[in-house]
């Protein structure tokens, strides 16, 4: 993995808010990647990216854990589906076949406690492929220390 990826991308956290999420989204296929924070039973959307840079779509902003894709990333340590319509492991699931690509990983807080998730999604089929997650899974290493970092403005 190269190192002065993460490096931009901690550089991005400093100066563009606490998830650097425009620019782990611009490395990869997924319209989304967000951060969501697991509280009472539900993810409620922290921070959210949309290539079409539309506002938040409401089914997004609070998502009952057991309705989510997040809960196989919380129970397993990480979960992948590159087509949730093909994908048994989500049989009976709300949003097979709905959202349909999908990469999250755990995200802990300073404290070493659960936060939530950080993942890539999309409603079009796609793969991420190894490099990329390696990288993923490096920057929800690094974003922990910037959750409650205030973002510095640009004139600053």
């Amino acid at each position: 993995m190269n190192s002065s990826i993460l490096q931009e991308y901690q550089r991005s956290l400093e100066s563009q808010g606490p998830a650097g999420l425009a620019f782990l989204n611009s490395r990869v296929p997924h319209r989304y990647t967000g951060v969501f924070r697991l509280h009472e039973g539900a993810l409620r959307n922290m921070f959210l990216h949309d290539k079409q840079g539309e506002i938040v779509p409401e089914f997004l902003q609070v998502v009952p854990l057991n309705d989510s894709f997040c809960q196989f990333t919380l129970r397993d340590g990480l979960f992948t589906t590159q087509d949730s319509s093909t994908d048994l492991r989500l049989d009976g699931h709300k949003y097979k076949g709905v959202l349909l690509s999908y990469v999250g990983l755990p995200l802990l807080d300073n404290a070493g406690e659960l936060y939530g998730t950080m993942c890539h999604f999309d409603a079009q089929a796609l793969a991420l492929d190894d490099n990329e997650f390696e990288i993923f899974r490096a920057a929800a290493k690094l974003l922990p220390a910037y959750l409650d970092k205030p973002v510095q403005s640009a004139a600053a």
